[in-house]
């Protein structure tokens, strides 16, 4: 059954469609490998019973009823509720908290047939690219136990690596799908914001930083996990459809590259040399890559990003930095964010919101010209489980503790999607990713661009990690 664990969710899928393999079989499977390597991998947290999951999957082999996800085994990153399982967010402050029923996205993910195995690990309130908690601990990077696998999807992507599940959720503010994507040789994909509903009782109108979105071993996978996940909910502002492809012009694809955004960010050696290899693979199937000039300045967006990000997670954690005892328990990046947070004014929030619209303006016009933007998904390679974050990159030195992920913040800002895809492994022998960034509803084109690349590396399907001993 191992073989059957190496596939694709679209292939498990087919192989039950007809017939020639069972959803207990495939539990079965599951629960063996999750019990062989989660011990160390430390991905998979909050674990259901595993009769009760095989219970489940008979009972998914009997039933008439066959969405396009039926039979599949999926966990849940620790951020969202899942209906009978703890939502601890990472933090001791809610650790055993038991969730009352599914946040929406899980709830549509259960009705296509998936079957929810456990929940995934997040650093706390999913704060920081960085997977651990003084609930659950740290989860280590698939291919070196000894660093990090990125954050905050960080259980989430070690999970896929590991072949535990072939699909996974997550959530992206700054990176959260696309970085842990990059260090575990896997997919993410942050939707168009608007695509994936959020949580109905948050402030949705006001915050418009977070999404949820699939992570998964292929390109298609993402597509099949979006399709699912996707679309407007009652209640919920600034819903919107998936949109249908676009597709390319007759000449092929055309690719900005962005690289350092014109020098303003520093990056560890070697990434940005393995980035643009990567989109040589691209080159070779028709796409144009041409090298652009930064099309914004960096300190704007820094300085819009850190204030609408202050704004946002300042006023979810309030109600805990009013409590005194709570207070003590959070981390320091909690803090450090709820202080700056209730320090702004309304005319700082303003004067950021007014730097990024005149960003979304000018990235919609660049994105008239072209198919996608490429980034990296990180500055930094993977980085030790004793570094709480990096503090500097080469001789400049870091100023916010999530300043080595600046590279994430022009799709971020504005609500556009991306797909991290594996650009290959350093000389190093560890993984990363490179960004394709589209305009905003182009969802369905950057998935077609991914897959073009797919077919041509698949490096999870080269390159899994080692055993887990």
């Amino acid at each position: 059954m191992d073989d059957v664990l190496n596939l694709d969710a679209g292939a498990q899928a087919a192989l039950i469609a007809e017939g020639r393999l069972s959803c207990e079989d495939l539990m079965r499977a599951t629960l063996a490998r999750v019990d062989a390597v989660n011990g160390a991998a430390n991905a998979i947290v909050a674990l259901r019973d595993g009769d009760d999951l095989l219970a489940e999957a008979r009972a998914a082999d009997d039933s008439a009823a066959r969405g396009p996800l039926h039979g599949l085994p999926i966990a849940i990153k620790d951020l969202a509720d899942a209906a009978g399982l703890p939502t601890s967010q990472g933090s001791p402050l809610f650790a055993g908290q038991v969730a009352a029923e599914d946040a929406p996205h899980v709830a549509r993910l259960r009705a296509a047939g998936a079957i929810v195995i456990g929940k995934t690990n997040t650093p706390e309130f999913g704060l920081g690219s960085q997977t651990f908690n003084e609930v659950f601990g740290a989860t280590p990077n698939p291919y070196d136990a000894n660093l990090t696998c990125g954050g905050s999807s960080g259980g989430a992507a070690a999970a896929l690596a590991h072949r535990m599940v072939a699909l996974a959720d997550g959530s992206d503010m700054m990176g959260s799908l696309r970085n842990p994507a990059g260090w575990c040789n896997v997919y993410g994909m942050r939707p168009s914001w608007g695509v994936v509903p959020g949580d109905p009782t948050g402030e949705l109108f006001l915050h418009q930083l977070s999404t949820n979105g699939p992570m998964a071993r292929s390109p298609d996978d993402l597509g099949l996990m979006l399709g699912v996940m996707a679309g407007p909910l009652a209640g919920t502002p600034h819903g919107r459809a998936l949109e249908p492809a676009r597709g390319f012009g007759d000449d092929g694809p055309r690719i900005g590259w962005l690289g350092d955004w014109g020098g303003a960010w520093p990056f560890e050696a070697g990434i940005l040399d393995l980035c643009e290899s990567a989109l040589q693979v691209f080159a070779g199937q028709g796409a144009e890559i041409e090298p652009l000039a930064p099309p914004f300045p960096a300190e704007a967006l820094w300085d819009s990003w850190t204030a609408l990000r202050n704004w946002s997670v300042g006023a979810s954690l309030a109600p805990l930095m009013e409590d005194a005892a709570a207070r003590d328990r959070l981390k320091p990046e909690a803090i450090w964010e709820a202080e700056r947070g209730a320090a702004l004014s309304a005319g700082d929030v303003h004067a950021a919101s007014v730097i990024r619209s005149n960003w979304f303006r000018a990235a919609a016009a660049l994105l008239e010209r072209y198919d996608a933007l490429a980034l990296p998904t990180a500055q930094v390679w993977p980085f030790a489980h004793a570094t709480r974050w990096p503090d500097h990159i080469g001789a400049v030195e870091m100023d916010t503790y999530h300043r080595w992920m600046e590279c994430v913040i022009p799709a971020s800002l504005i609500g556009l999607p991306a797909v991290a895809v594996p650009a290959g492994f350093g000389a190093n022998g560890l993984p990363m990713g490179l960004q394709l960034i589209g305009r905003r509803g182009a969802d369905r084109d950057l998935l077609a661009l991914a897959e073009m690349y797919h077919v041509e590396t698949r490096w999870p399907e080269r390159r899994p990690p080692p055993k887990v001993n």
